[in-house]
């Protein structure tokens, strides 16, 4: 029962093929191969546009050049007090990205709103040079509580970043499960909305070390190509990293392990609606399910063999906050999990 993060699964069957397929033969290195070209031209067809695309092996690497291409000295940056590029990613931002200073907004659920940024932006008038000027805002998408922006929402922060003349970056590191959902496009999800540079995900959903940085102004990506290569990913061997975007995008492939990892963290949200010692913490977007639990209960599932972690209450509504006696813990699901992995864990919730 391993639900400490959608990390810990192994790759798509499809991908591991497309890379046993691409280890055959010889191509030219540095993005000069015909896959690198051919996933361009992919990224452009599922965005509706042009765009320029770079490829990298971490998460981490593609958040710090994109919000790096929007960057100048002085920089300020604002996300959620819980955002990955501002709690686990070592400031890699401002190591990339000119100095740029990453500033906590706060917001429930992990996510920011209109009112919250804008009070931030207005921290850091434009004569006050000393403070830092700010240039970007970064949203995740899904949220580290496990929560997704509509389109709506996006484009509500993106008037406000418009105003303060802020780029807009998503961290989509789970930008699968968001797509995945009814009614949303990956054009009116980012651009549509107002965002400028998306990290778009793969390692977390079925791929090896792939990862894509998609600018929607490919002219952006041009100067970018050099501060990836000055950080160590422009790969020599490119084509893996492309090979296998490919294999993940074609005939929907990526949201169907997306669609499969977010029907598994439903199965496990109604099983915590049923116990009578533990709920919901908040109703889950994708595939992030945030529970509160008996200290009793936890302790017997952990004894039982289920992996998850305890989780920041951060960021989360006062109702849904734990009492005395309880935890809060995030469970994640993956294209991996299995029905009878959330059975057993359900079976578990209702055992004194």
């Amino acid at each position: 029962m391993i639900f400490a993060s959608d990390n810990w699964a192994g790759a798509s069957d499809r991908v591991v093929a497309a890379i046993a397929e691409a280890s055959r033969g010889s191509t030219p290195a540095y993005g000069g191969d015909d896959l690198t070209a051919e996933l361009e031209r992919r990224f452009s067809e599922l965005f509706e546009r042009d765009v320029g695309v770079l490829t990298v092996g971490t998460g981490t690497a593609a958040n710090a050049l994109g919000i790096a291409a929007f960057c100048r000295p002085g920089g300020v940056v604002f996300a959620h007090t819980q955002a990955h590029i501002l709690v686990d990613e070592a400031n890699a931002v401002a190591f990339v990205g000119s100095g740029a200073k990453v500033v906590g907004v706060d917001g429930e659920g992990g996510k920011l709103t209109p009112a919250t940024l804008e009070a931030a932006v207005a921290l850091y008038p434009p004569e006050a040079i000393r403070h830092g000027q700010p240039v970007a805002v970064s949203v995740s998408q899904i949220s580290e509580l496990g929560l997704a922006y509509s389109p709506e929402e996006v484009g509500a922060l993106a008037s406000v970043a418009a105003s303060g003349g802020l780029a807009v970056h998503m961290d989509g590191a789970r930008f699968a499960g968001a797509v995945a959902q009814p009614g949303v496009s990956p054009a009116g999800l980012t651009w549509k909305s107002g965002v400028d540079v998306l990290s778009f995900g793969g390692t977390k959903n079925g791929c090896v070390a792939a990862e894509a940085l998609i600018f929607f102004d490919p002219a952006r990506a041009e100067d970018s190509a050099f501060a990836r290569l000055r950080i160590g990913h422009g790969f020599s061997k490119q084509w893996f990293v492309a090979a296998q975007l490919l294999a993940y995008l074609e005939d929907d492939h990526w949201l169907d392990l997306a669609g499969d990892a977010n029907a598994m963290a439903e199965r496990l949200a109604d099983a915590l609606r049923g116990s009578d010692e533990a709920r919901l913490a908040l109703e889950p977007a994708a595939n992030e399910v945030l529970a509160v639990m008996s200290v009793s209960l936890d302790e017997r599932l952990k004894a039982a063999g289920a992996i998850y972690y305890p989780w920041s209450t951060d960021g989360m509504p006062v109702a849904a906050l734990p009492g005395e006696g309880e935890v809060l813990v995030r469970l994640v699901t993956s294209f991996r999990t299995s029905e009878a992995e959330v059975e057993q864990f359900a079976s578990l919730l209702s055992t004194g």
